[in-house]
């Protein structure tokens, strides 16, 4: 069932506005008559053009709306001086109420022109079907304007405006919860990498779980990857890397890691590089983001580390391809955990507990329950050590100076850090990123 409505009345001029109306009636009256269970919410999109008032923009339509009291509190009108930001700001609305099957009304010359901006602002999440909306004029070859032309295709240069529309708009919007904050090792050397974890605050992302500054979209996340991406331009602009030089794990929750400069696999969870410029991400949510710097060397890495991850030993594989493509020495490598889920709150089935208390039984506490509780940060430093790095070139919440820690628990921090273990499956994501400064 459907459970929103949107009919797009952006484009229709002004000399059109009393035709409008019988129509809009039309269709309001179609949408009272089709939703007697309870009516959809109805949002009707109006370009507010420059130099006017929202209120004489919206007038037009209002005298059309008056009158539908089933949807009298499910009605709105949403004047904006563009596509982008009436579409983003209608999305606001449904992500509010968490609404994701939506019916589009709009004159068919649009629709091909409404699927882009769809596409590049909502997710898999969202479901939409399309109607027409006829308009009844007393005009004869009434024409309405469309922004690419008379045909219906929209070309490749119409498609970067939409883009770049989308884009101005989202970074024409303030941060939310705060100011962008950067975590940094006192271990990593400031003169050589450039380097950090996120938090959550300082970005555009709305929705309570996502917000603000989440970095990764996904087709079953509300966010989509143009927020993200403006999300990721701000932490550019804030630690000073490049955005167009940058590289994220593509998460497997295994062990495999990708060489820059080689043959990209289709999935790792570990990255390295020795070029400068280039910035290495690892995403974390509960799962650790490992950062990897080798001063001598002038090489770097980033993995991701979830318990599987982490029983398959991403962490030392990360090094030992750092030793094999650059020559590194495994004691010059230093080691940074981030933040992740501690054991204080990450619980594991009994089985699964059973391969971290292989590793050290101080892995696992309450190891005869149902669901112990796991420690995958001093797991990753056991095999760590055990792998030739030097305890004191490891960095993780074992640390006496609780002032130097930045190897926080996720999920005891909801003011800080996203968790999936805490906030289930529509989370959010911060990531450690390193780069070799030039």
């Amino acid at each position: 069932m459907v459970e929103a409505v949107l009919i797009d009345l952006f484009s229709l001029p002004a000399n059109l506005q009393n035709n409008i109306q019988g129509s809009l009636c039309n269709t309001l009256e179609t949408i009272e008559k089709c939703s007697s269970i309870r009516a959809p919410f109805v949002y009707v999109m109006c370009c507010q053009r420059q130099g006017s008032e929202r209120k004489g923009e919206q007038e037009f339509s209002l005298a059309a709306l008056r009158g539908f009291q089933s949807l009298e509190r499910r009605l709105e009108v949403v004047c904006a001086p563009t596509i982008a930001a009436a579409l983003y700001t209608i999305k606001q609305k449904l992500d509010e109420k968490d609404l994701s099957i939506i019916k589009v009304i709009l004159p068919t010359l649009r629709k091909d022109l409404m699927k882009v901006y769809i596409d590049y602002l909502f997710t898999g999440v969202y479901q939409f079907e399309f109607e027409d909306f006829q308009v009844v004029s007393d005009c004869e070859n009434v024409q309405i304007s469309e922004p690419h032309g008379e045909g219906q295709t929209v070309l490749s240069q119409d498609m970067a405006l939409i883009r770049s529309e989308i884009e101005m708009h989202l970074e024409s919007l303030p941060s939310l919860k705060g100011e962008l904050t950067i975590l940094r090792s006192f271990l990593i050397p400031d003169d050589t990498f450039l380097h950090g974890f996120t938090t959550r605050t300082g970005g555009i992302s709305y929705i309570p779980t996502l917000s603000s500054c989440n970095l990764f979209s996904s087709f079953k996340r509300r966010d989509p990857q143009v927020v993200v991406k403006e999300n990721l331009r701000r932490l550019a602009n804030a630690a000073g890397f490049n955005p167009e030089a940058f590289h994220r794990v593509k998460v497997d929750h295994a062990n495999a890691v990708c060489i820059m400069g080689k043959t990209e696999p289709d999935s790792y969870d570990g990255i390295v590089t020795d070029q400068k410029g280039v910035t290495l991400a690892a995403p974390g949510a509960d799962c650790i983001p490992v950062l990897f710097a080798d001063p001598v060397r002038k090489a770097c890495g980033a993995a991701h580390s979830g318990w599987k991850g982490t029983l398959l030993g991403v962490s030392m594989a990360t090094v030992n391809a750092m030793v094999s493509e650059y020559g590194c020495n495994v004691k010059d490598i230093l080691v940074v955990l981030g933040p992740s889920v501690g054991p204080c709150c990450y619980k594991l089935p009994h089985e699964s507990a059973k391969e971290f208390h292989r590793i050290d039984p101080k892995c696992v506490r309450l190891f005869d329950s149902e669901s112990p509780y796991i420690d995958i940060r001093r797991a990753t430093r056991i095999l760590l050590e055990r792998g030739g790095i030097l305890p004191e070139n490891i960095q993780d919440d074992s640390i006496t100076d609780q002032n130097q820690n930045i190897t926080f628990c996720t999920a005891c921090h909801p003011d800080k850090f996203y968790s999936h273990f805490r906030d289930g499956t529509n989370f959010g994501t911060q990531i450690g990123f390193i780069s070799i400064r030039d």
